[in-house]
């Protein structure tokens, strides 16, 4: 019997809000998944979490919240397929530069005969249920990164590729591949033309677009057209609202 059902591919059509988890903490990623966000996503590249925190992180999500995904590390097909394993519902596939690539990531994320992903979802039989096997490839997210110059030129080419249904924009390692230094750089030239540059092809394609922005820019990068849109995340929460308590307390 499952005890939870595979979430439906992101929709083009809605917006969803999402919250980054890069601490290794079950509580923190507990009390996000209780706040309502439309995804969660555990960060195994840049984030501070272990395979085995990662496991630990999602039965602490998976009761709250459907849709639960990691950014892996690399594209490696045995981190794709562990993360998988363990139970998320899609990946998050940084420092992709070619179709090529974007092609091997979903082959990673996908059951033959249409990808190349090995069988044993040890966590995610549990908690899907014995037939997630003949489910997972309709329902797997495979979200590449779209953060180099590489990436930019083959954007086409990228998101014709069959069961890449979404793609995630890092602002922070675009802004460093087109020469501008870290962080989001709206109103510069190159960097607002590479986002509408995304967002109109991802249309063209029929994909959904998604970016990591903050509470100060998700309006904005809504109003851009981005469909997935990561508002917040643990750690810079946290840095933020004691900063702001520290300083009310001090000026008392």
């Amino acid at each position: 019997m499952a005890l939870h059902q595979l979430p439906s591919p992101f929709d083009p059509e809605s917006t969803e809000l999402g919250c980054w988890l890069k601490l290794s903490s079950t509580v923190s990623a507990e009390a996000a998944a209780l706040l309502g966000f439309d995804y969660l996503c555990i960060d195994m590249q840049h984030g501070l979490v272990s395979r085995s925190g990662l496991t630990t992180m999602l039965q602490a999500i998976h009761p709250h919240s459907p849709r639960a995904l990691v950014r892996v590390p690399a594209n490696d097909p045995s981190a794709i397929g562990w993360c998988l394993d363990a139970g998320a519902t899609g990946v998050i596939v940084p420092m992709i530069n070619s179709a090529e690539e974007a092609e091997a990531a979903v082959r990673s994320c996908m059951y033959p005969p249409v990808g190349n992903r090995s069988t044993g979802p040890t966590r995610a039989a549990v908690i899907y249920g014995a037939d997630y096997v003949h489910g997972a490839n309709a329902s797997t997210q495979c979200i590449p990164m779209i953060e180099t110059s590489g990436a930019l030129r083959a954007l086409d080419d990228i998101l014709s590729i069959p069961g890449v249904n979404a793609i995630y924009v890092g602002p922070s390692d675009l802004s460093m591949n087109l020469g501008l230094g870290p962080g989001n750089h709206d109103g510069e030239a190159a960097f607002d033309d590479a986002l509408s540059a995304i967002v109109e092809a991802s249309d063209r394609h029929g994909v959904v677009p998604g970016i990591h922005a903050n509470p100060t820019l998700a309006a904005r990068r809504i109003e851009q057209g981005f469909r997935i849109v990561t508002i917040t995340e643990d750690l810079g929460a946290m840095q933020a609202s004691m900063s702001e308590t520290l300083g009310t307390v001090r000026g008392i």
